[in-house]
């Protein structure tokens, strides 16, 4: 069987500009892809383009364009959409597959490509490694002659621009959202591909709105802002008096929230609130969900299934037991009675929708889900090596002391970053003491491993559920 070695738990990512992203790459892949949707029968296949808002962005979707009409594709030029927009707008125009350039929730400098089927759901496994079994090939030979002698005149893709004005992903989004009655809502936009529609959603279902990071220039998005620094909608929540802060990651397939008093509503939090509105026996989530969240649904009948860390994983695990609800602590939830993919304003539209079904405000709900002090720490290390530092013998000694010492009311997590030179260490316990304590003992551990072959590094604590969708 063919292993995938570009393709990550998300897509491609890279720093734009530098292999592996780059637009001769971008063109290779649609390239390919072309091709591969026609090696399954599609004969002109219809593939949709989406963007978010870095600078680089044009010029990978025109690449990754280029290959797919030069391989006989006609494409649909969505601009800049959030991806589960994209991944909507393949299923509603009846495209074979759909095309997203955007790096999430990374810093501007990143960009990735990634990829859905006809069903709006990421590619499988299988289908990636086939894909860059294909590009391989072609990269031995030429581009040239992967698109053949006939791709030429008529067997040429064309491209046609889509008229946002047609509204097919904000009509599915208003169809899944509750009227709001004047709730005071502080909407973060992080400067990326939810800045048009988020805040026409919004103000559609009746909040009174104040939109904050919504005016990309390339360079801003994710920059102090979005759901990798809560803190600043937080701050405006408090300083406003808004109901809720909302807060989406640079391409808004991921969320999370603020109450009235100030406290982040994680996607554990909104995996737990409407899991009970809803009536989900069974529940998935990852490595990095709270303890606390786990025993709370437990004592409402509801059991929780963990995977490993990544939302293509969680959607295997619902689509292999037939439920409905998961997702990760960072805000990547899915809902796949309504959507084959996460969905940033889906997710928080459905969030306050099960408070309004409930009758219980955001607050409240806080109010009764506990959870325990956890931490994350980032440990930066030599990329080639962060797979092996994570199983270290040093490292997995010290692992082993803090289970030893926290028995069933704690957790240890170490894993390697998915994107980055990092090994990223999470501890979870009773107390905030014991967490920075054991954080920091398995931290140290971690660079002693890596300061056999190479410089000590540094650790940076990162806010619980910055991170988590990056480890591979």
């Amino acid at each position: 069987m063919s292993t995938r070695h570009l393709f990550g738990t998300d897509g491609i990512r890279g720093v734009a500009g530098r292999a592996p992203m780059t637009a001769p790459f971008a063109l290779m892949l649609g390239l390919a892809t072309a091709e591969h949707l026609r090696d399954r029968g599609t004969d002109r296949p219809v593939v949709v383009v989406g963007r978010d808002t870095r600078r680089s962005g044009p010029m990978l979707a025109s690449a990754v364009t280029a290959g797919l009409t030069a391989g006989g594709a006609d494409v649909v030029d969505l601009g800049v959409m959030p991806t589960p927009g994209v991944s909507h707008l393949v299923r509603a125009l009846e495209a074979a597959a759909g095309v997203v350039v955007s790096a999430s929730h990374n810093p501007f400098e990143d960009n990735g490509l990634k990829l859905f089927g006809a069903d709006g759901a990421k590619l499988a496994d299988a289908e990636e490694a086939a894909l860059e079994t294909r590009m391989n090939a072609l990269d031995r030979g030429s581009v040239a002659a992967l698109g053949g002698d006939e791709r030429t005149g008529a067997h040429l893709g064309q491209v046609r621009r889509y008229r946002f004005e047609d509204g097919h992903y904000v009509r599915f989004l208003l169809g899944n959202a509750p009227f709001l009655d004047g709730l005071r809502v502080a909407l973060d936009c992080a400067n990326g591909a939810a800045y048009r529609i988020a805040p026409r959603v919004f103000e559609q279902i009746g909040a009174r709105l104040e939109v904050a990071s919504a005016k990309p220039d390339g360079l801003n998005i994710n920059t102090a802002c979005g759901s990798t620094h809560p803190e600043a909608v937080r701050e405006r929540v408090l300083r406003g008096g808004f109901d809720v802060g909302i807060s989406f990651d640079g391409d808004a397939d991921r969320v999370l929230l603020v109450d009235r008093r100030g406290r982040l509503v994680t996607g554990d939090h909104m995996i737990a609130i409407n899991a009970l509105v809803r009536g989900d026996a069974n529940v998935v989530a990852t490595q990095m969900t709270n303890l606390g969240i786990e025993r709370f649904l437990a004592s409402e009948g509801v059991t929780l299934h963990r995977v490993q860390v990544g939302d293509r994983y969680v959607h295997e695990k619902l689509l292999g037991e037939g439920w409905r609800l998961g997702g990760e602590q960072s805000g990547h939830v899915l809902f796949l009675d309504k959507a084959p993919t996460g969905d940033g304003i889906l997710t928080a539209l459905q969030t306050l929708a099960a408070c309004r079904a409930s009758g219980v405000p955001l607050e409240a709900w806080m109010d009764r889900i506990p959870s325990f002090p956890q931490t994350l720490v980032n440990v930066a290390v030599p990329h080639g090596a962060k797979a092996q530092l994570a199983g270290d013998p040093v490292v997995l000694a010290a692992v082993a002391d803090v289970e030893a010492a926290l028995g069933a009311d704690g957790r240890v997590n170490v894993r390697p970053s998915g994107t980055e030179p990092l090994v990223r260490v999470m501890v979870e316990a009773a107390t905030d003491a014991q967490v920075a304590q054991w954080s920091e003992h398995v931290a140290d551990a971690v660079r002693r491993a890596a300061s056999q072959g190479a410089s000590a590094p540094m650790g940076t604590p990162a806010a619980p559920g910055a991170g988590e969708a990056r480890f591979s």
